[in-house]
């Protein structure tokens, strides 16, 4: 069985997400969509995050990818659950420090501060990088207080 990600997001980031669904598949994974399902621009961004942020904090989900507008709405909520360590990655390179000194196990994209063709290649650097550990092992672990 391949790994399940789950997505999400709010309308600023639907057409993003539906993208990076289909890419997950692409690659392999098995996406676990949390919606919208349809775009509404009434929607509120915890709807989406919190049961992205809640799988992986209970371990149903080694990983989550979220987006919005600036990517920060998704990362508060998220940030907010246990062993979430959900970061905002405008870049690829971001996107590989957050994975390799962080740890981060979610993914927050800002919709409107990146292009879809970006937002493919921030997704595919943090899939594909590893965490470090050694020193940085030791500050994640001061991360969570639970």
């Amino acid at each position: 069985m391949s790994e399940q990600i789950y997505v999400g997001a709010d309308h600023a980031g639907f057409q993003l997400k539906r993208k990076l669904v289909d890419e997950l598949q692409r690659l392999g994974y098995e996406p676990v969509d949390v919606g919208p399902k349809a775009l509404d621009p009434a929607d509120d961004f915890p709807d989406y995050a919190k049961p992205v942020a809640e799988a992986v904090s209970l371990g149903v989900a080694r990983r989550g990818v979220l987006t919005c507008g600036t990517g920060l709405g998704m990362a508060y909520v998220a940030n907010r659950f246990a062993r979430v360590r959900a970061a905002v990655a405008w870049s690829p390179e971001i996107a590989e420090l957050a994975r390799k000194h962080n740890d981060a196990n979610v993914l927050v994209l800002p919709s409107r501060f990146v292009s879809e063709e970006e937002g493919m290649e921030i997704l595919h650097r943090w899939l594909e990088t590893g965490f470090e550990g050694g020193r940085h092992a030791r500050r994640v672990a001061k991360i969570d207080h639970d």
